[in-house]
């Protein structure tokens, strides 16, 4: 296992360094030395890894939405409003709405296996965004719109809804029906995943303000082990309570974080903030390469040229579907380009999730994998590139109050 985690962060940082000169973004060395490295490729990583490669991936995910709790504003998010709800389901529904309608034609499929593509590939991938999105926070790149704070509330409650409905999908799809409490499950996960996550967050802003108050100083860095333990906690959570009722973990964090940063004094939650924004230099390179890890390039030879059709298909519906969230905001049309290029990338359910038709036995299974991981070598790359080498363009700088 040790040798797998020094190959994983010396290969996986030279990699970045390199796509980095070449001025790519360092997400796309990770994901290659994932690939090479990987089982379907030279297999020098240690199977011990890999079968906890999942939870590996959860933690370095929650770390990521850490930061970017401590980082946003909750009164700019509330002035995002309307649209910020919106593009938590709206593009994922027109995309699968592609597949739909297109991937009977194009790939073969029954409407009810298009149905089950489409949301394994409708969900945008939180990994890939979120850190850029926290980026542009600290930088204040489209803040005095909200634009980051928008695609960041987003993209959280994306993966939920698209994943309630894989699930759906899933079981219509093995001769079972759909149930309307399947899609209630959707506001309910949110609202009780937020809830939970403010909760926890207040108390343990009381526990911290308490202990201070009796001279019993907890160090920032004993803070970040308590926080990311009780995110851990937050996540178990909604493990121990699937097929009971619908908890967003991930959401649940973020809410927790939230808070924090609302009850603690400022330089306290920046200096969290800084304290995750350093573990997410490690734990980015935990996460992108153990993804890439789960891709088996294989598979992108049986999906082929009707495959990449079909994904660019949905890719310009789900472009329609942003666009729509966008419509009576004051946002320019280079800013509403910049959304649309930020709601691109899949990496990470896709990783999770494509894989599961198969295991199901579905007849759909193959395809559905080949599509997922030619989904994720495409618009990764091409998302990251997109947000990098527009953002500076597209977004003005809160602080100067010109586009760069």
């Amino acid at each position: 296992m040790l040798t797998s985690l020094a190959f994983i962060f010396l290969v996986g940082l030279s990699m970045a360094a390199i796509c980095q000169c070449l001025k790519l973004p360092r997400i796309i060395g990770m994901l290659v030395t994932g690939i090479v490295l990987g089982p379907y490729v030279l297999d020098l990583l240690d199977p011990s890894i890999l079968s906890i490669s999942s939870e590996l991936r959860q933690m370095a995910l929650i770390i990521i939405l850490l930061k970017a709790g401590l980082s946003l504003n909750l009164s700019d998010l509330k002035k995002v409003g309307r649209p910020a709800v919106m593009m938590s389901f709206v593009p994922a529904s027109f995309e699968i709405l592609a597949f739909f309608i297109f991937a009977p034609y194009i790939l073969g499929v029954t409407r009810i296996e298009a149905a089950v593509m489409g949301a394994v590939l409708g969900a945008v991938s939180p990994a890939v965004v979120i850190p850029r999105m926290v980026q542009l926070i600290d930088s204040k790149y489209g803040t005095d719109k909200s634009i980051p704070q928008l695609i960041m509330a987003g993209a959280s409650c994306d993966d939920i809804f698209v994943i309630v409905l894989f699930s759906t999908f899933v079981s219509m799809a093995q001769g079972g029906h759909a149930h309307i409490s399947d899609f209630l499950n959707i506001p309910v996960s949110i609202i009780l995943g937020i809830l939970l996550g403010a909760i926890t967050g207040f108390i343990l802003s009381v526990f911290f303000e308490t202990a201070y108050a009796h001279k019993h100083l907890v160090r920032n860095s004993m803070k970040v082990i308590i926080i990311l333990g009780f995110s851990f906690l937050l996540m178990s959570i909604e493990t121990w309570l699937k097929g009971t009722i619908s908890v967003s973990g991930l959401l649940a964090v973020v809410s927790m974080a939230c808070v924090i940063k609302i009850k603690s004094i400022e330089a306290v939650s920046k200096r969290l903030s800084e304290k995750f924004g350093k573990l997410w230099i490690a734990a980015e390179v935990i996460l992108f390469v153990l993804v890439g890890a789960a891709v088996n390039i294989r598979y992108t030879l049986d999906a082929g040229i009707a495959a990449i059709i079909m994904i660019f298909i949905a890719l310009i519906f789900r472009s329609i579907g942003v666009s729509i969230c966008l419509i009576g905001t004051e946002l320019t049309l280079k800013e509403r380009l910049f959304c649309i290029i930020a709601y691109m990338p899949k990496a990470t359910v896709q990783a999770a999730i494509g894989s599961v038709p198969l295991a199901l036995g579905l007849p759909c299974g193959q395809i559905v994998l080949s599509v997922a991981v030619l989904a994720i070598l495409i618009t990764a790359p091409l998302g990251a590139i997109g947000m990098d080498m527009t953002y500076k363009k597209f977004l003005s700088q809160a602080d100067a109050g010109v586009c760069k």
